[in-house]
């Protein structure tokens, strides 16, 4: 066994870690939306909408709300 290579080695110890935990998912990205991702996907873009990146003089950069969340110290915009 001296003479064999690492990645000999390396897939003998994941072929038994597949005996173990099973094979690997093999999922793909092809085909429809279902209804569920569909509903997933826009309530993340939804999110990702309300927040926009602001990059300071020294190049770095932060996050601030669109639309600030009413707080104790600012009055609520609803009548």
């Amino acid at each position: 066994m001296a003479d064999q290579g690492f990645v000999h080695r390396f897939m003998r110890a994941t072929g038994r870690l597949r005996t173990v935990f099973g094979p690997a998912d093999r999922g793909t990205t092809e085909g429809e939306l279902t209804a569920q991702s569909r509903a997933q996907l826009a309530r993340l873009e939804a999110e990702a909408r309300q927040w926009t990146r602001v990059q300071r003089p020294d190049g770095s950069t932060y996050l601030v709300r669109e639309t600030p969340v009413p707080g104790p110290n600012q009055p609520d915009s609803t009548p």
